[in-house]
């Protein structure tokens, strides 16, 4: 058997690492070292020119490459079925060296109007200051994604599952979309994983991650994965490198030990989500449940189609009651920090009171009789002054 015949679980613990040539340690080494030394200047010259080709398993500057960082690299490209990755030190260096590997000055991009908020700023201002223009639509409706490609567009963007409204995106009809006009198509697929969708298996180009959050898992670590063809990741690399957008080595091995548990975390993250999802749903405190596990939820059945049986640890929730409501639920719970990331092991709650009192919830791993019983307290909290009227 070779690498790729083993299931997904098999390799998100074993593929890309082996035991340590040098000391036989079963883990992965953190290569803490900047640069490598080399027993002649042919070696050195002959490491440059093959590091500089991106050639694997070639080192002599952690900027370019890193033995601990080329193991995660292996791990996430398996993971992804692509046939190379470049982890980067965040998921907006992620984004933005996917970007400009493939849009230059004078170029046009189509991307999805429900975007996390940081990545808006990098498509809004940042490309429009550097001459690219970008267009931004609902994805939802692949008409108007057609209508807003011209003759200059070169790549369409999307997020997998929006952030924070929960859109799905139907990758494969926009792949279709994408390529019968000569596009690049990226997609953020932070929300969801690998362990729960693989969008390169559906037609994307290019698929990044904001590894800080489900392939880190711990809220310890910030990284930045883009995965795909090694031609378009060379692309990216160029980018990387030429901006120093360089992984520390401790944070690819606390990268690599949090891949082990990926799909163990995101099977729990996914039955949790699912059971906090419909309890809120049969909630009369609550107006409206985002999760796409819902049949209720709008893309539940394009979610479906694309393959999914789980459908991660992420939604959004928006009570009665307005803002007053909403902090009164964020300040009641117990279990879940308020905090603005995800994909932390820990339950997470975001309320957004400038996005309409919005409240993202990334729904943890403890156990659901206990978050269960957190959000019952927490939605009594929140109604307490309306029952109060009422009486």
């Amino acid at each position: 058997m070779t690498e790729h015949d083993y299931g997904f679980t098999t390799r998100a613990i074993q593929a890309g690492e082996t035991t340590d040539q040098a000391t036989r340690a079963l883990n992965t080494p953190i290569y803490m070292t900047s640069t490598f030394a080399f027993e002649s200047a042919a070696d050195k010259e002959a490491a440059v020119d093959n590091a500089l080709e991106w050639m694997p398993d070639t080192f002599f500057y952690t900027r370019t490459g890193n033995p601990t960082t080329d193991a995660l690299e292996k791990k996430l490209a398996s993971l992804e079925s692509a046939e190379t990755a470049a982890v980067g030190p965040a998921g907006m260096a992620a984004c933005a060296t996917a970007l400009l590997s493939v849009l230059d000055a004078g170029d046009h991009c189509v991307a999805s109007e429900d975007v996390f908020i940081i990545t808006r700023f990098l498509l809004d201002d940042f490309l429009s200051k550097k001459g690219i223009e970008v267009t931004r639509v609902d994805v939802r409706d692949p008409e108007m994604v057609r209508a807003s490609i011209r003759p200059n567009t070169k790549a369409l963007f999307i997020e997998s599952l929006s952030n924070p409204h929960m859109h799905v995106a139907d990758i494969p009809a926009l792949a279709d979309i994408a390529h019968a006009a000569g596009l690049c198509f990226i997609v953020d697929n932070t929300f969801l994983s690998p362990a729960v969708l693989r969008p390169l298996e559906l037609g994307a180009d290019m698929v990044v991650h904001s590894a800080t959050k489900y392939i880190g898992g711990h809220g310890d670590a910030l990284g930045g994965v883009v995965s795909g063809s090694r031609e378009v990741i060379n692309g990216v690399r160029y980018q990387m490198d030429t901006l120093g957008a360089a992984i520390s080595p401790f944070n690819s091995w606390l990268m690599l030990r949090g891949l082990r548990t990926l799909s163990l975390r995101m099977k729990a993250h996914s039955a949790n989500a699912m059971a906090v999802a419909k309890f809120l749903e049969g909630r009369d405190e609550v107006e409206s449940v985002w999760y796409p596990g819902l049949p209720s939820h709008p893309g539940h059945a394009v979610a479906t189609s694309m393959g999914m049986t789980e459908f991660g640890g992420m939604m959004s929730i928006r009570l009665h009651g307005g803002v007053e409501a909403m902090e009164r639920f964020a300040a009641a719970l117990r279990l879940s920090a308020i905090a603005v990331s995800l994909g932390d092991v820990r339950t997470l709650v975001y309320p957004m009171p400038k996005r309409d009192n919005l409240i993202r919830l990334s729904i943890g791993c403890e156990d659901i009789e206990d978050l269960v019983a957190d959000y019952d307290q927490g939605l009594v909290a929140a109604s307490a002054p309306l029952q109060m009227a009422l009486s």
